[in-house]
């Protein structure tokens, strides 16, 4: 198995560079025909928020609409899968920070109550708690 990097992902969901773009879907469908998986971290979906956000500025709901498109390609193996299924879940309808509730997911399913944080924003979910 292979890991993907958040470079890889990036020009497979924006396009910006097409000959890249078109190198990830080579691999990708290479990846499928071999049936062979490719992994992801939760720090390279965690920066692929971050990315697509900040630099690409697209919208909270196609981040999440990517990331759930994503989820269902039987070549991409997630590190805590099932965190990811809970956070695209819990980001709709709410106006919490995408990488804030990564992270709380994340947390949770590695046994933790709740997250300790100084951001007053992200401590009105239950998923944090306010450290003053």
């Amino acid at each position: 198995m292979k890991g993907l990097d958040t470079n890889i992902l990036v020009r497979f969901l924006v396009g910006d560079d097409e000959i890249q773009a078109q190198k990830v879907y080579n691999l990708f469908k290479k990846a499928e025909s071999s049936k062979e998986e490719l992994f992801v971290t939760m720090l390279v979906v965690l920066e692929l928020i971050w990315v697509l956000e900040s630099v690409y500025e697209i919208t909270r709901i196609e981040i999440l609409d990517s990331v759930s498109e994503l989820l269902l390609m039987a070549i991409i193996r997630f590190e805590n899968q099932s965190a990811l299924q809970q956070f695209t879940s819990s980001a709709q309808g709410n106006r919490y920070d995408l990488s804030d509730l990564l992270i709380a997911h994340s947390s949770k399913l590695q046994g933790c109550e709740t997250v300790l944080t100084f951001d007053k924003k992200a401590s009105k979910s239950n998923l944090f708690e306010l450290i003053e």
